[in-house]
């Protein structure tokens, strides 16, 4: 069961997808699987949804998506580096024409000075484009920071898709 806000955002990221005949692929962290969850909850989202990945680990973004040891060891897993790199490995790992990738701190715990509690990185990309990053640090206890993190990658993609 997910809010109305949710819903309703999730409803108009549906109708973009199939304006523009896209599908989406998902690479998520600390999300866990959150986006993927919402898209499913609308009826008819496999003629728009691909796939979703939840690498959750290190290992993970590495095996499944491609993320490379250099930028996990120089940047860590919580990084615009990070999520550029998830985006683009989704695409490729996928048959879908637009993706999105989040990893971050949802907490409670293991934030630091650089990152704290409530860092989250996001990658949004079409494919046979660039992919555009940002990073973000919401306020609130681990679901309000998952939930404002699946509702601004799913932002993301509607203003991708309508710009």
């Amino acid at each position: 069961m997910i809010d109305t806000a949710t819903q309703e955002l999730t409803e108009r990221l549906a109708g973009a997808m199939l304006k523009h005949e896209l599908s989406l692929v998902t690479a998520e962290s600390c999300t866990g699987g959150g986006i993927a969850h919402s898209v499913t909850s609308i009826a008819g989202s496999s003629g728009w949804f691909d796939r979703g990945f939840v690498t959750y680990t290190n290992d993970a973004k590495r095996e499944c998506l491609g993320v490379s040891t250099e930028t996990l060891t120089n940047f860590g897993a919580v990084s615009e580096e990070c999520a550029a790199e998830m985006v683009l490995g989704a695409l490729q790992n996928s048959h879908a024409g637009i993706a999105v990738s989040v990893t971050g701190l949802a907490g409670p715990g293991g934030g630091s000075e650089d990152k704290p509690v409530g860092t989250v990185c996001f990658g949004w990309c079409q494919r046979n484009q660039s992919s555009v990053t940002t990073r973000v640090v919401f306020e609130g206890d681990r679901e309000q920071v998952r939930r404002q993190s699946v509702l601004l990658a799913m932002q993301g993609l509607l203003d991708m898709l309508e710009a």
